[in-house]
């Protein structure tokens, strides 16, 4: 069974001068056992909309949305996944400690189990030691992370995440990208939006990429970055004067030659880097990412 099953669902909103908004547009997507799915799409793409109906905060005009083999909206499906929104806002009077009490039982967890499924949760996410003081004094970043606590707090299997990363200092996107990787490991489905390609190529099996309400591209993530290989950087020791005549050197300290070699020219180079015995100490990629991908589709779209 896959966690999510999207078919054909479209969605359109009233404009504020009354005109009609189309957000989405027969929006066909699933999301396979285990994985971790990216969403990239510009601003206005439909990727929160796409949330929204997911989690069964908004139906969509038509088209259907199953989780984990349930209608999306139904309490079934509302209790199977650990759901970030875009912007999270808690009571700021209340301590995490006491807010993940408050999500526990609505999950109807005992008592017990919240204690230490918050302990864990807090531990994940670096916020023990401010786990017992008002949110009201939390910084962005720190809300963020109490964000995801609270989305992994009752272990489910499928987690629903509106742009995890945000508000996130440098060693706050490390962690949330290692506890990704780390929830990919333990089995757990993982379906995220985000605007940064980077965080995408670091932890995503699959991108999918919207545009104008409607699914563009669908493909692995590691097929993008080996399709997108355009040639290679080749550090070589003391090269013979054969191949620095066939390979322009792009530089040379006199020991040390960093030769470019096309994709295409690559197989011959090696033919003839291994006839003459050549030093190779280091052949490198050089490779459009998942960016320009995403740049060239928003491009086509927009022509």
């Amino acid at each position: 069974m896959n966690p999510i099953l999207i078919e054909r669902i479209s969605k359109s909103y009233k404009g504020k001068k009354g005109q009609r908004i189309q957000a989405l547009s027969e929006l066909t997507l699933e999301v396979k056992p285990g994985e971790i799915l990216g969403v990239l799409g510009p601003n206005g793409a439909g990727k929160s909309t796409t949330i929204k109906i997911l989690t069964g905060q908004i139906p969509p005009d038509s088209g259907t949305v199953e989780i984990l083999g349930a209608m999306a909206g139904s309490m079934q499906a509302r209790s199977a996944f650990g759901y970030l929104p875009e912007n999270p806002a808690f009571y700021d009077f209340l301590t995490p400690r006491e807010y993940l009490h408050l999500v526990g039982a609505a999950f109807a967890m005992s008592v017990d189990r919240i204690k230490s499924e918050s302990d864990r949760v807090l531990a994940l996410l670096d916020l023990q030691t401010d786990s017992d003081r008002p949110l009201r004094g939390f910084s962005k970043g720190m809300v963020q992370r109490l964000g995801l606590a609270q989305a992994l707090l009752h272990d489910p299997d499928l987690f629903i995440w509106d742009e995890p990363m945000s508000g996130l200092d440098p060693m706050g996107r490390a962690l949330v990208k290692g506890l990704m990787l780390e929830l990919k490991r333990r089995g757990k489905t993982i379906f995220f939006s985000t605007h940064v390609t980077a965080d995408v190529e670091a932890v995503c099996d699959r991108v999918a990429v919207i545009v104008g309400g409607r699914l563009q591209a669908l493909n692995d993530v590691q097929e993008i970055l080996a399709d997108g290989i355009e040639g290679y950087q080749v550090q070589i020791l003391n090269p013979s004067a054969e191949l620095a005549a066939r390979f322009s050197a792009s530089e040379d300290n006199g020991v040390m030659t960093e030769l470019y070699v096309s994709r295409e020219a690559l197989p011959g180079f090696l033919d003839l880097a291994s006839r003459g015995g050549e030093d190779i100490r280091l052949i490198e990629p050089r490779r459009r990412n998942l960016e320009q991908f995403f740049l060239d589709i928003v491009s086509r779209n927009q022509r």
